[in-house]
């Protein structure tokens, strides 16, 4: 049996790694397990991250390819609603750039990166293991599951998961347009929406999730868009709605394994390192006291809800309804919101990553009150 270690993580993305990190940081012996051979590959993420998203991953910017400064909201019919800052709002990253200088910092902090290896199951304080080492079971006095949507170490504790799972398919490839603005379309995936990334050059990312007939839509949407795709198509799972709970048996879940992916965007980088941050300062705190029981582990959950619990619950919320609005429902409200005074506050008040205040303020406007009444009705004030 391996030595054992204060604190193994499971799943080297961004979350994985910014656990490991700040748990090197805190003094904590840690191992870092990945079942892929290169850390940032495959790539399953738009890559557009907010500038608050990019500052928690503390890397250079040597993985941005370009900056955005707004978006257009475009209708199935009619005009598109154009929010544009003209200031940086976002940057288009290289992921597998930005993961593996998250990797090399924590490496630098101290933990240890076995690649090639999956979690197998869980077994009393050991994670079972098999890959470039053959099997092993190493042994952990806390357990952080950063392994994804689909990842094992849930199934294997009986730990209940996220309520859903979009399936989300992306191109890349050579397209002409307006590089400052993300490109974004409801009515091509009706559960969620399409976007059209600009990576600079010439060059776009092109893609979509739901959960019906995915690849179907996304063929028509590429071909309405007029990309020319020669260049990494990859496929990707985005959970919805967080576990029910996040924490038991030595274990904290965060990222994309927790369900943390902002229901709003189906981004996940910003909520999975605050997630991880918080599940580092717990797990330093239990090895300090040598306990790790339920209880002591239940601060992380109390940690994470009161940073960024109100805005995941919300957004689920304005989630669920996305999906009983018809085409033209969804058309009249962007053209509803396409307004000097509305477009204004979404300047002031938007937030990629936290969007309750702006939120509020639109569900109340009086232009747009009709549409959402019923969310009003069904006690959304307590999230505003």
């Amino acid at each position: 049996m391996s030595p054992a270690y204060d604190v193994v993580v499971a799943g080297a993305g961004p979350a994985g790694c910014a656990a490991a990190r700040s748990c090197a940081e805190a003094g904590l012996s840690v191992l870092c397990i990945e079942e892929q051979g290169s850390i940032g590959y495959p790539v399953q993420c738009a890559g557009l991250l907010s500038l608050s998203a990019f500052n928690e991953c503390n890397v250079s910017r040597r993985p941005i390819q370009n900056t955005v400064t707004g978006a257009r909201v475009n209708p199935s019919e009619g005009p598109a609603l154009v929010i544009n800052a003209h200031s940086p709002k976002a940057y288009v990253v290289d992921r597998g750039m930005l993961d593996r200088e998250m990797a090399a910092a924590a490496a630098e902090a101290g933990a240890e990166f076995r690649l090639k290896t999956s979690v197998c199951g869980v077994k009393d304080t050991s994670v079972i293991t098999r890959g470039i080492n053959g099997h092993e079971e190493i042994l952990f006095q806390i357990l952080i599951a950063a392994d994804g949507p689909r990842g094992t170490i849930a199934r294997s504790l009986g730990m209940a998961r996220s309520p859903v799972f979009l399936a989300g398919i992306q191109a890349e490839g050579l397209l002409q347009g307006n590089t400052d603005l993300v490109d974004l379309y409801p009515d091509a995936s009706p559960e969620f929406f399409g976007w059209v990334i600009p990576t600079g050059n010439g060059r776009a990312r092109v893609g979509l999730c739901g959960t019906l007939q995915v690849k179907e839509r996304f063929v028509a949407f590429m071909k309405r868009i007029g990309l020319r795709s020669d260049l990494h198509l990859v496929t990707g799972t985005i959970p919805l709605g967080i576990m029910p709970r996040t924490y038991g048996c030595r274990t904290l879940f965060v990222g994309d394994a927790a369900g943390f992916a902002k229901p709003t965007s189906g981004g996940g980088v910003y909520t999975g390192i605050r997630s991880a941050r918080h599940a580092a300062a717990v797990a330093a705190s239990c090895c300090e006291q040598n306990c790790f029981s339920d209880s002591a582990l239940a601060e992380y959950e109390q940690r994470w809800k009161a940073d960024i619990g109100k805005e995941l619950a919300l957004g689920y919320r304005l989630f669920l309804m996305r999906q009983h609005l018809p085409e033209k429902t969804v058309d009249r409200i962007i053209h509803a919101m396409s307004t000097p005074e509305i477009v204004n506050e979404i300047h002031q008040y938007g937030d990629m990553d936290r969007p309750a205040k702006i939120a509020g303020i639109l569900i109340r406007h009086p232009s747009l009150i009709r549409f959402f009444s019923p969310l009003l009705l069904s006690g959304i004030r307590s999230f505003l």
